[in-house]
């Protein structure tokens, strides 16, 4: 998928656990690993507030943009 989810890396830099986030985020810890994983086809705008507010961060710092179709470098 071409649309990386970071969330796992700001919940590291945070030292915060997958249960506490998903505590303050309103989310359970199943949706969480959704977007996590990236399973996720959508996500509400009011959830991206929500995470932004809770990780202190930006809606880009959460998603990245990955080309699939570049070519790899060994």
């Amino acid at each position: 998928m071409p649309i990386v989810v970071r969330i796992d890396v700001l919940l590291a830099e945070r030292r915060m656990g997958v249960g506490e986030f998903a505590e303050k985020v309103g989310l359970t810890p199943a949706n969480v690993a959704v977007l996590k994983n990236g399973r996720a086809k959508a996500v509400r705008f009011s959830t991206l507030e929500s995470i932004c507010r809770v990780l202190d961060c930006q809606p880009g710092d959460l998603l990245q943009w990955v080309d699939e179709d570049a070519e790899v470098v060994s």
